[in-house]
């Protein structure tokens, strides 16, 4: 188990770095049904399994200029406010639910993600978009993170590019910034209303996850940003249906 924990870490961490976004969405989905935690203990997981390659793949992006580190900071503020509101949700709903409340979610950020594939804005300098729209999107993503257990980043992407005028490897390199500093907080709030993950498999999953993160972030520019894209929109909407199948007639998942 551990051998497919660091072979699917290393899979995620590559998305990750490659199109700033989308771990947690598929680390869920692994935690729950590979590796067989639960879905609250898993919610938490993801959490730091996406902080951490997050973190890695920023500071490697940072280093080639792609970070709006005003935007980032901007965002992020609102956003960790947002997922404490989220966390205090999730708690009120089962298991079931919140894997169907998931799944629409996912299908909107495959089609999200499937759009922003075929808009250029490869370059270009950081936008300066008025603050209440930064507050707003960052209050709405912040409030996914933390009800769902997730990252954001499938989401924060396309906010920034298509809402926000961020060019695209900008807008990957800044959405890891904010995904580490969301993550951070909302962890803190599924920690201290009692959330305790599985220590050793968050561990492994964490580190081979960084390590695919790095690999991602090195490789990203060297491949056709649509290809990115839209191989990231399958996969998602198709983890999605897979999702909505298993709770609708397969029993869902355990508990």
């Amino acid at each position: 188990m551990t051998a497919v924990a660091i072979l699917l870490g290393l899979a995620i961490g590559v998305v990750v770095g490659a199109v700033g976004g989308g771990g947690a969405i598929l680390a869920l989905p692994v935690l729950v049904y590979v590796l067989d935690e639960p879905v609250g203990p898993a919610s938490t997981a993801s959490l730091v399994v996406v902080a951490v390659a997050a973190a890695v793949g920023a500071g490697s992006l940072a280093r080639h200029g792609s970070v709006c580190w005003r935007l980032a900071f901007t965002f992020a503020l609102p956003a960790a406010i947002g997922s404490v509101f989220g966390t205090l949700g999730s708690r009120e709903v089962s298991a079931h639910l919140l894997v169907l409340a998931f799944v629409p979610v996912m299908l909107i950020a495959a089609a999200l993600t499937w759009r922003r594939a075929g808009e250029s804005g490869e370059g270009g300098a950081c936008p300066h978009p008025p603050l209440r729209r930064v507050v707003v999107a960052g209050l709405l993503v912040g409030t996914l993170t933390g009800f769902f257990g997730v990252g954001g980043g499938f989401v924060i992407v396309p906010v920034l590019t298509l809402w926000l005028d961020t060019p695209f490897r900008r807008a990957v390199g800044t959405s890891l910034v904010i995904i580490g500093l969301t993550g951070i907080a909302a962890l803190a709030s599924h920690l201290v209303a009692g959330a305790r993950p599985d220590v050793g498999v968050t561990a492994t999953l964490a580190c081979a996850t960084g390590a695919g993160a790095l690999l991602g972030s090195l490789f990203a520019h060297r491949v056709p940003t649509a290809l990115l894209g839209r191989a990231f929109a399958v996969i998602v909407a198709t983890v999605a249906l897979a999702l909505l199948l298993d709770v609708l007639f397969l029993g869902g998942p355990p508990t």
